[in-house]
């Protein structure tokens, strides 16, 4: 597995005021390691990211499986290898008051759940405070949390802190875990424009 993917935390930035969605993902030290450009008006969601801003090399896919899916399903691949690392799988009426997600293996298999904060605090964002109130998910492998993906309070643009510090055994391929944030990210961002 490549080695940026070896860390135990990252921070992701999306650009704000973009006509495509940018994210630049930034190891503990705050060296670029990652970076995405979303093309605008797909209809089918498909994020392609490269190891640098030059996008010679790209290292990983996210593809959703369908056009139109209201329990969308998102493939993750490890491009430079060719090989499907898992899928995250969104919990359609579940994420009406919270986002939910199903976090699978490569075979499809559920391995655990990525789920926002709280039913109030997310009732709260959606009716009444929108991005003012930052979002916070954590990825769980039955009662075994394995990552903790928080957002900064930020008005000009959207940041997340990926903290895999507290998966000691490494359950969660990090490869999935970044997928995870991007996806959120760009779903976020939809919500809120």
């Amino acid at each position: 597995m490549n080695a940026i993917f070896q860390f135990p935390n990252y921070l992701l930035k999306r650009q704000a005021l973009a006509l495509t969605g940018k994210f630049r993902c930034y190891d503990p030290s705050g060296r670029l390691v990652l970076f995405s450009e979303q093309k605008m008006f797909k209809l089918r969601e498909d994020i392609r990211v490269y190891a640098d801003e030059s996008k010679s090399q790209e290292v990983l896919s996210i593809k959703a499986r369908q056009i139109v899916d209201f329990s969308a399903a998102y493939d993750v691949v490890d491009t430079a290898m060719n090989q499907k690392v898992g899928a995250l799988r969104r919990k359609g009426w579940s994420s009406l008051l919270r986002d939910e997600w199903e976090v699978l293996d490569a075979n499809d298999t559920v391995l655990g759940k990525l789920f926002e904060d709280s039913i109030g605090l997310a009732m709260l964002r959606r009716l009444l405070l929108g991005s003012l109130l930052p979002q916070n998910y954590d990825i769980a492998f039955g009662e075994t949390r394995v990552a903790d993906l928080k957002q900064r309070f930020n008005l000009f643009r959207y940041e997340l802190d990926l903290d895999f510090s507290m998966d000691t055994e490494q359950r969660l391929d990090r490869r999935l875990g970044i997928a995870a944030g991007i996806l959120l990210a760009t779903v976020e961002g939809k919500q809120s424009s």
